[in-house]
């Protein structure tokens, strides 16, 4: 089978088995989701990188203290079990079909708890290919688990890896 047969069908299972909903009581009441439709709805399991470096509050009382600053996130885009696309740094998420975006936060929500990374609200500010994603123009992270640095770091440059788990939401304007 070839790449495009393969494209093809993995479009045609996606509409299949996410149909196009209003998107309104799923989002936090910070994100504003009126006229706007869910595109694609990807589970997320990867990880929250951050690095040790000096505080860059300029806290008089510790003015060379270290804490852990968040670097990127790194993580595996999932439908039913199968990996179907890829987040990263930008942030960016890359779909199976060659089509990816790239946003900018535009809101936050707190998570169900203090180990759980923020929801989030993500404008779209660059589009890559067409496919899937090509008319996205929101993305939200839901339902996070894990991915908050926890601790003390004693030496500049050390890296922690977190694990999260997050649903990202990608809307089109109705």
């Amino acid at each position: 089978m070839n790449i495009l047969s393969k494209v093809l069908l993995s479009a045609v299972w996606l509409a299949s088995v996410l149909p196009t909903v209003e998107a309104s009581s799923q989002a936090p009441p910070a994100f504003d989701v009126r006229n706007a439709t869910v595109i694609a709805t990807l589970h997320a399991e990867g990880a929250q990188i951050y690095e040790c470096k000096p505080d860059s509050s300029k806290s008089a009382s510790r003015p060379h203290a270290l804490t852990w600053q968040f670097r990127e996130p790194i993580a595996t885009l999932i439908i039913g079990g199968q990996s179907v696309g890829r987040h990263f740094a930008g942030p960016s998420w890359d779909y199976i079909d060659g089509s990816g975006v790239k946003g900018r936060v535009v809101a936050s929500a707190p998570a169900a708890t203090s180990n759980d990374i923020p929801w989030l609200e993500i404008e779209v500010v660059d589009h890559r290919n067409d496919g899937i994603l090509s008319d996205a123009t929101t993305v939200q992270r839901t339902n996070t688990r894990g991915g908050v640095a926890q601790g003390s770091c004693e030496t500049a440059g050390q890296y922690l890896i977190i694990p999260y788990a997050a649903d990202y939401v990608f809307l089109r304007k109705s």
